[in-house]
């Protein structure tokens, strides 16, 4: 299980932005764009690792459940604004666009989730949900293969 650290008196992790020069995602190493797929992972020693898909973020999780984990982050998709990822609403459909295909996006608000679920054919994911959720690459999509 992946350990999330406590904020004993300090303040609250905070994203931090992404810089398309030199940012790499930090399961899959493919350059981190600063759009509506980035997302972040502050640990409890305050390094950032950043991801260019969600599922890269899942991977890395399960890869590294001994790491604690202060604070993470995905964007809104229609925003593009920092979200606390246990805020957030999920949607996965086969045919959503992701930079590592695994066809999962996030938004602030539930109601646009559903809406963007409904005319795509998705299913709205909660944050709970994505700990059970399947992260397999659609290797015929993504760009190289890892799986998990």
């Amino acid at each position: 299980m992946l350990m999330l650290g406590a904020c004993n008196n300090q303040e609250a992790a905070e994203p931090v932005a992404v810089d398309e020069k030199t940012d790499t995602c930090a399961t899959c190493n493919m350059s981190v764009a600063n759009d509506q797929h980035a997302t972040q992972l502050i640990l409890e020693d305050g390094k950032s690792l950043k991801f260019d898909d969600i599922g890269c973020m899942y991977k890395w999780k399960k890869e590294n459940e001994d790491k604690k984990v202060e604070q993470g982050f995905v964007r809104d998709f229609d925003t593009e604004e920092w979200i606390n990822e246990e805020d957030a609403t999920y949607v996965y459909g086969a045919e959503i666009d992701t930079p590592m295909s695994y066809h999962v996006i996030s938004f602030e608000n539930a109601d646009d989730a559903k809406a963007y679920a409904e005319e795509h054919s998705g299913e709205v994911l909660s944050y709970s949900d994505l700990a059970n959720h399947e992260w397999a690459m659609d290797k015929k999509k993504g760009m190289h293969s890892h799986s998990m």
